[in-house]
């Protein structure tokens, strides 16, 4: 049983990476919005930040108890375990940060949990089918949002085929608010919960929550004001990458592709899967992108993004497991 002190000095780090994800990932809420400049960066972050705390009165808590029972068995889970899982994907976050590379909190988080719990108690304490879930999302939510984003470009000719262009940017100027809304309470929605269901798990295994897991409300107040405030503070290496490094944005197109990933991480929160906000809207971007000709996308870009995906996982899982097996020994 941990100490008072150490207890919230864990939750404190666990709300630290959760400070972290939105940093990292306010490229994915604002850079479309900021480099089609329907908003000035300190207006973007804020209309983002707003929505990522409203998610908690949107979405139910199907990801928290995916992340929290679903990858790693909660009755392996210890301490030492969630140290060195969010040490694993904190480390990892900060490096392709400093790096401007738009890798995946999600993943850079359930990796360091698969390292650690692997290294407490060896494969049998994977819980398979939450994992194979998860690695399966690595190559189907870029490639939904990419179609989705696809059709919703199409969608957007045919409406918009008898107006001026001047009159297209004007109405897209103002429905690109409605999609970098709906984008950010996906984001908030999504990724806010991988933290609930780390603290969550943690109490679980302190026998702070009785017999039944579950996600304490003041746990989903915590993290959502925690992400949202990490977007606050932006995080503009990234947003140049996935604003105007890929590929470059109309107004239209800015909004087809935060559309295009909003519903993608809708209906992955609905069905409790933690997917990758970074890769749903990479993909979007993509696709609207090559909707205008094949040779707009920056491949050499993308590629370099898609790379970084598959690093996340193993990376974040080997500093995990590294800084659980550290801890262990420090700590007798």
């Amino acid at each position: 049983m941990l100490s008072l002190p150490l207890l919230v000095a864990l939750i404190g780090v666990a709300l630290f990476f959760d400070f972290l994800n939105g940093l990292h990932d306010a490229a994915n809420s604002i850079a479309t919005v900021v480099s089609t400049r329907v908003l000035k960066p300190q207006w973007a972050v804020l209309w983002a930040a707003f929505f990522n705390f409203a998610a908690f009165a949107v979405f139910g808590l199907n990801v928290a108890n995916t992340i929290g029972k679903g990858i790693i068995d909660a009755h392996v889970i210890d301490a030492t375990v969630i140290f060195g899982a969010l040490m694993g994907a904190i480390s990892w976050n900060v490096i392709t940060w400093v790096l401007g590379i738009p890798s995946s909190s999600t993943h850079a988080l359930i990796g360091g949990l698969l390292g650690a719990g692997i290294a407490k108690a060896g494969l049998h304490a994977v819980v398979w089918h939450g994992v194979i879930a998860t690695v399966v999302a690595i190559f189907t939510s870029p490639a939904v949002g990419l179609v989705i984003a696809l059709l919703l470009v199409l969608a957007v000719a045919w409406s918009s085929i008898r107006l001026t262009p001047l009159a297209v940017d004007r109405r897209f100027r103002k429905l690109q608010l409605v999609s970098a809304a709906l984008y950010s309470l996906g984001h908030g929605g999504s990724d806010a919960q991988k933290t609930m269901g780390i603290i969550s798990v943690l109490l679980y295994s302190q026998g702070l929550l009785g017999k039944e897991f579950h996600v304490p409300f003041w746990v989903v107040i915590a993290c959502q004001a925690a992400i949202a405030l990490g977007t606050m503070s932006g995080g503009w290496r990234i947003v140049h990458t996935m604003g105007s490094k890929i590929t470059r944005l109309t107004p239209a197109q800015g909004f087809c592709a935060e559309t295009g990933g909003a519903i993608t991480l809708f209906m992955a929160i609905l069905g409790g899967v933690p997917v990758s906000s970074t890769h749903t809207i990479t993909g979007a971007i993509v696709g609207v992108g090559a909707a205008r000709r094949v040779s707009a996308v920056r491949w050499n870009v993308a590629s370099n993004i898609v790379v970084a995906w598959f690093l996340t996982l193993p990376a974040a899982g080997l500093i995990g497991a590294g800084i659980y097996g550290v801890t262990r020994l420090v700590t007798g």
